[in-house]
């Protein structure tokens, strides 16, 4: 009974082992669609950036709530001091005694077009105090009402510029963010193709083994019948070892470009994958003026380089107002009494008014202002240089796709019937070969081709994938589709 427990136990462990092993070996096949979608979740540079985005988000509605209606209550419910006080032509001491309340409400209203801001204030105060050098106690409340407008003068309006500013930072971010997005695809998708670039290499690796391998036996059968010379079976037997190493690199090749297709994608490394691109190639009629029109309106580069320019116009008038004659009018109206009880206090409310003018007015600076002005406008200058340059350099770039993409698809049909001359070639060498009227080496030279011609087919095809995906990167605009790829939702 033992016996059958322990087999039986042994039967579930290795069971369940074999169930892990199968398990391990699932192969997660991957399309570009697929795995543009796992960089875009696991990607640390977009997760930042997105926080970063976000952080914009909040910080404009902030602003934003900055300039609506604020309510304030302070209030400080009691306060009590006592004190003694000696009065030298009496010789004597005396205990001074406060108590006191005081409570305010505000409401402060910004004004977004002016720059100022216009509050109201109601204040209670309660106030009892006794003193013994005067012999008596004093109780008094106070309430008043007003109404303040503050307003800078000669002076930029700060609430506009800090508003543009946040929005200008919040369009930032949101580039920023889209420009990550492509700088993934665009990564993933060169490592996408090079894992399949390796996979077909190893392909051709196999099948180059297993025609060398095929190519041996049959010289040894010839050999052995005095139809070959020998020398040929040591060829034959060198051409085999160097075709399993080959076989061997485009292996270790084919694993590696995994692993690190693997860590970009932030999948486990013990993961087994592979991928399943579209390989079926159409030309792609692209034009090349309207392919310019497209990048220069909605290349996000330039978007960026275009707020980089309006921030500098923004520091150029902060950076004017600076050390600069400015001043601020404030205007203030209201109601008050005081009175020794809590009701007279609104009774027979007295009326007040208000006016001051505040100026700053500079006097010499030793040209500091006049230098920073012109420093200012010079790195504007710049900005806007750069912006005109960049503008060029991506016409150009969009002028050299366009070009090189009708020569790689011809390339394409190029490689294709390469590969069926060399197939077709092949077969008829070592047809002759078989009758003794080739040389080996001559063999191995016609194979080699054929392996080279199934490789430069593989490139062809993912050379004009890739440059057809630079080109809807470059323009934001897929031409296989004929629809645009500006990230609209994300920058609206």
């Amino acid at each position: 009974m033992k016996k059958i427990t322990a087999l039986l136990l042994l039967t579930i462990g290795l069971t369940g082992w074999l169930s892990q092993r199968v398990s391990a070996q699932e192969v997660q096949v991957l399309t570009l669609e697929k795995a543009l979608e796992i960089a875009y979740k696991n990607s640390p540079d977009l997760i930042q950036s997105k926080i970063t985005l976000e952080q914009s988000e909040l910080s404009l509605v902030r602003q934003k709530a900055m300039l609506k209606s604020k309510f304030s209550l302070n209030l400080s419910p009691f306060q009590y001091s006592r004190q003694n006080v000696y009065f030298d032509y009496e010789s004597k001491n005396y205990i001074s005694k406060v108590m006191s309340s005081r409570g305010s409400f505000t409401i402060n209203q910004p004004i977004i077009w002016t720059g100022g801001s216009i509050s109201l204030t109601q204040s209670l105060d309660w106030q009892d105090a006794s003193n013994q050098s005067q012999g008596g106690k004093s109780t008094y409340f106070n309430n008043d009402l007003s109404l303040t407008l503050s307003q800078p003068i000669f002076k930029y309006n700060e609430l506009k510029m800090q508003l543009k500013e946040i929005e200008y930072n919040l369009e930032k971010s949101k580039i920023d963010y889209a420009l990550k997005q492509l700088t993934i695809e665009t990564s993933v998708t060169s490592q996408f193709y090079s894992v399949y670039r390796s996979y077909k290499s190893l392909i051709n690796q196999q099948e180059s083994y297993k025609q060398a391998k095929a190519t041996y036996e049959l010289t040894k059968a010839l050999v052995e019948q005095d139809n070959r010379p020998k020398v040929d079976l040591l060829e034959a037997e060198v051409n085999i070892d160097d075709a399993e190493i080959s076989l061997a690199k485009a292996q270790i090749d084919y694993a590696n470009t995994k692993d690190n297709f693997k860590k970009l994608l932030g999948l486990p490394l013990d993961e087994d994958i592979s991928v399943l691109p579209k390989t079926e190639v159409e030309p792609i009629h692209v034009d090349m003026d309207l392919a310019i029109k497209y990048a220069l309106d909605q290349r996000m580069e330039l978007m960026q380089q275009n707020i980089t320019i309006q921030e500098g116009l923004l520091n150029l008038i902060k950076i004017k107002a600076e050390d600069k004659f400015s001043g601020e009018i404030s205007a203030t109206v209201g109601l008050w009494n005081n009175s020794s009880n809590f009701t007279g206090a609104f009774q027979n409310l007295q009326d007040k008014q208000d006016i001051r003018l505040n100026v700053s007015i500079p006097i010499f600076d030793w040209g500091a202002r006049k230098a920073n002005i012109r420093s200012t406008e010079l790195a504007n200058e710049s900005q806007e240089i750069n912006f005109e340059e960049q503008k060029k350099n991506i016409i150009i770039q969009i002028r050299q796709i366009c070009r090189n993409l009708p020569q790689l698809y011809k390339e394409i049909s190029i490689a294709k019937k390469r590969v069926d001359n060399a197939e077709i070639i092949y077969d008829i060498k070592y047809q002759t070969y078989q009758a003794g009227q080739l040389s080996y080496k001559d063999l191995q030279d016609f194979q080699d081709k054929l392996t080279t011609a199934k490789e430069n087919y593989t490139s062809a095809i993912i050379q004009y994938k890739e440059k057809l995906l630079e080109l809807k990167i470059n323009t934001l605009w897929d031409f296989q589709t004929n629809t645009s790829y500006f990230p609209v939702d994300l920058l609206k």
